[in-house]
């Protein structure tokens, strides 16, 4: 099959010809339809995030056709279309049989703990625990964001942060995931603040929803949080991964107020972000997000089936195989594009 392939932390992206996937006990081979490039594959290929070993194969917001099944499977078939949470859980250790199966310790990651979705075919363990099927008519591109960015913010607003209507939310970071995070706000009636350095990135967020969209570097953004929210936010969601959008995103909240920490902090990061004392004085909560277990998914579908929640809005470029290494190069950069970039092999 064709793949997207590198040797190393940073090493040159090239498509190459590699070795079909051969579905492994209780799992699948997908035929990718789309797989979405996402900022946690950058800091994987920048060796940010431990990899399986080398040469290695990047991508796990997934979605395709079930091409190969093993031995062991009893709910999916040949030809189902599905797409796959980025955390494949075990579905037997005490963790999962509590239903968080997107915290498993035994849980495997494409394109991290094995070879990921940036290729023709992609092998995926568990099967029965970890597929989620796709609605009849939706979009293979539409639904590759459902493995992470949007999941991952469903469960971040909804499920974590507890969002209700009238809450005033504000989300730090307009990327895959914080636009995703703006749109499930959206959805569940709460008014929303975007801030995003970005000016293409706020105007997307406008377009999506947002009721104001704010330079955070320009003035000092925690007057203007607080001026276009009255009085700070209920819910924060901390969507870019980076110290100081930390601290400004808890120092702003009202008290009584919710952080959900979404985005991954570097790990050159020395000091911890959060500002304890302010923590206690207003009786904030910290909460962390990790992605959505798959028998959690149905809720997240439901708004899509309402058309409440339009992931297809979030789709900017599909790009092939080929353009792969230059867009990852983008990632980071002025010249990203807003929105989420979907690859169809």
């Amino acid at each position: 099959m064709r793949a997207v392939a590198y040797d190393g932390a940073r090493g040159a992206l090239s498509v190459r010809k590699v070795d079909d996937p051969v579905a492994p006990p209780g799992g699948v081979v997908l035929r990718v339809g789309a797989v979405g490039l996402c900022r946690s594959d950058w800091h994987a290929w920048n060796g940010h995030d431990d990899v399986a070993g080398y040469p290695h194969v990047l991508g796990h917001e997934i979605a395709g056709t079930v091409a190969e099944v093993a031995d062991g499977v009893t709910r999916w078939r040949v030809g189902d279309r599905v797409t796959v949470p980025f955390v494949c859980a075990c579905g037997r250790c005490p963790v999962c049989e509590s239903g968080n199966h997107q915290v498993c310790p035994h849980q495997w990651q494409p394109g991290f703990d094995g070879w990921g979705g940036y290729a023709e075919y992609v092998a995926l363990p568990n099967a029965d625990t970890n597929l989620v099927a796709l609605p009849p008519k939706m979009e293979m591109t539409t639904a590759a964001s459902l493995g992470c960015r949007m999941a991952t913010a469903y469960r971040a607003v909804a499920a974590v942060g507890k969002a209700i209507p009238g809450d005033e939310v504000v989300v730090h970071g307009a990327g895959g995931v914080g636009l995703s995070a703006l749109a499930v706000a959206r959805a569940l009636g709460g008014r929303v603040t975007v801030l995003d350095p970005s000016p293409a990135a706020r105007e997307m967020a406008v377009a999506l929803g947002a009721a104001a969209a704010i330079d955070p570097g320009e003035g000092d953004p925690l007057t203007s949080i607080l001026e276009v929210t009255v009085g700070g936010p209920t819910l924060s969601i901390e969507a870019v991964g980076d110290s100081a959008a930390c601290h400004l995103s808890i120092r702003s909240l009202r008290p009584r107020g919710r952080h959900v920490q979404v985005g991954l902090l570097p790990p050159e990061i020395t000091h911890d972000p959060v500002p304890m004392h302010e923590v206690i004085a207003r009786e904030l909560q910290v909460l962390g997000s990790h992605g959505m277990s798959a028998a959690y998914y149905s809720d997240m579908l439901g708004l899509v089936a309402q058309g409440r929640l339009r992931p297809d809005l979030l789709v900017t470029r599909v790009i092939g195989l080929e353009d792969v290494p230059a867009a990852m190069a983008q990632i980071g950069t002025p010249e990203q594009p807003a929105g989420v970039t979907v690859i169809a092999p």
